[in-house]
């Protein structure tokens, strides 16, 4: 006789307070990409110059990776609903003011209060979910949900912020998360139920300064290594981030409450998730970089047109997401997880032959290939990790979560951009047509952009060989990076499927 109560199943009240959650979840996503289409009107408006220009871009997000872990826990403590429900509230206000910004130093400091505030979007709405959604098919089904409101605000984000821009000035892409954040404000205390830990210790303070010590600077030293290459200057910011990050971790192990549960990792199923988890962000972000500059430089299309083209590949996310739990129905969840990356590494494949006569339809295929294979690892793994941690550290577990694809996304973006570097100056080396001023050479060899531009400058008897080389090592690029990503999300499904199994033996 099996004497384990039945989970409570979620009502009507659940699912309503689901659709709720979505929406910052939208917003969130939207936001990181809404932005990079109105940066040439922000540019001759508010006149920034380069240093300020990428603060404006990059504020945001290093913030967000930064305070992840912190809002997970603090969630955990003082209740997830009131700090989605605070982080909703700066969210506007701070959107509300940076679509008015007057000065270079307005915006940044209006994007850091947006990261800031968008750091508690995911650890409190997945954790809600923890709490909202007790049986399993249902919870994976509300998780299916949660991925896809994110994958939605990602394609939308540059179709909307490119419909804004055609009609209105800049700071209306920022406009748009004001009446979102505003409607969870309204119906949030109504739909969704609070939840804290109510045995909850006090923050530790050093551990917060220690843990944005070491995301910071790390996420930093990535992002640099992906602008200029491997050099001295950018190395002591990955290792000023290591060291606190040791430090950070011998101090959770010391700690009653720790910021950070290091015992999450003891179990298998976490382990496993994010070993998936972080390894298939690395791969996605790696590859995606050299996505958009395919579409454009190489297909040839205008920046809307690249953001029609990468809609496909958004929706087999949402697809992936929302059929995932009915698969987990009929076969097991870790089966699942480990062959959906098998399916990723196929997507990989198509990409691969990106650079033959078909190359945007391919493109295309293997961009919904890949996601209809990540989404098993992205809707499952969550939750995975947060069903590992006990319920009332679903917060700061789901910060674990989002805290790794962070770290992953921005190492995929310097592992893939330095390797791209690399081979596309190598093999451009070979295809220079005679007689290229070394000056020409050195500029075509920085970037496809820069080689695009230095050929039509050249007569078209030596401007159509370097354009066609530089065509040609670009595709290399993809190539090589697209077998690189396969490797990668083939390697996680192994050592997913390792961990797995000794869990079962």
């Amino acid at each position: 006789m099996n004497d384990t109560p039945t989970p409570t199943r979620a009502g009507p009240r659940e699912w309503t307070g689901l659709a709720v959650i979505a929406l910052p979840c939208f917003v969130y996503a939207m936001d990181l990409t809404v932005l990079n289409l109105a940066l040439p009107a922000i540019s001759r408006e508010l006149r920034p110059t380069a240093s300020q220009l990428l603060w404006i871009i990059d504020i945001y997000g290093f913030l967000v990776a930064g305070f992840l872990i912190t809002m997970g826990t603090l969630g955990d403590r003082i209740g997830r609903r009131k700090l989605l429900l605070i982080g909703a509230a700066a969210f506007a206000a701070a959107s509300l003011v940076a679509a008015f910004s007057s000065t270079p130093e307005m915006l940044i400091a209006m994007r850091a209060l947006l990261g800031l505030a968008g750091a508690t979007v995911a650890p409190s709405t997945m954790s809600l979910i923890r709490n909202m959604f007790h049986d399993e098919h249902q919870r994976q089904f509300a998780i299916g949900v949660w991925i896809a409101s994110f994958s939605l605000g990602a394609a939308i984000g540059p179709l909307v912020g490119g419909a804004l821009l055609e009609f209105f000035w800049w700071g209306s892409v920022f406009l748009v998360a004001v009446p979102v954040m505003v409607l969870l404000l309204l119906l949030g205390p109504k739909l969704l139920p609070e939840y804290k830990d109510p045995n909850a210790g006090r923050i530790d303070l050093a551990s917060v300064a220690l843990c944005l010590a070491a995301v910071l600077p790390t996420v930093y030293g990535f992002k640099l290594i992906a602008e200029h290459g491997v050099a001295l200057a950018n190395v002591p910011w990955l290792v000023v981030g290591m060291v606190c990050g040791v430090f950070f971790v011998r101090r959770q192990n010391g700690l009653d409450y720790p910021l950070l549960d290091m015992s999450l990792f003891r179990s298998a199923a976490f382990s496993a998730a994010i070993t998936a988890y972080g390894l298939s962000a690395l791969a996605m972000f790696g590859v995606f970089i050299f996505i958009s500059q395919y579409l454009q430089l190489v297909q040839g299309l205008s920046p809307l047109q690249a953001g029609i083209a990468t809609v496909p590949g958004a929706l087999g996310f949402v697809v992936g997401s929302m059929l995932t739990p009915r698969l987990a129905r009929h076969v097991a969840p870790a089966a699942v997880l480990v062959w959906g990356l098998v399916a990723a590494a196929a997507g990989f494949g198509f990409i691969f032959f990106a650079g033959t006569e078909h190359g945007l339809a391919l493109l295309i295929v293997g961009n919904v290939v890949m996601s209809l294979g990540m989404a098993p690892v992205f809707t499952l793994g969550n939750e995975m990790i947060i069903t590992a941690a006990p319920p009332e550290r679903a917060g700061a577990a789901s910060a674990v979560s989002e805290t790794a694809a962070e770290f992953s996304g921005a190492m995929g973006i310097a592992l893939f951009g330095s390797l791209g570097t690399v081979v596309y100056r190598t093999t451009l080396a070979d295809l220079l047509p005679a007689g290229l001023p070394a000056e020409t050479a050195a500029t075509a060899a920085t970037t496809l952009g820069a080689a695009m531009a230095a050929a039509q400058a050249l007569p078209e008897a030596m401007g159509q060989p370097l354009l066609s080389g530089a065509t040609e090592a670009f595709n290399r690029v993809l190539q090589i990076n697209a077998i690189l990503g396969g490797a990668i999300v083939l390697g996680a499904s192994a050592m997913a499927a390792r961990i797995l199994r000794k869990r079962s033996n």
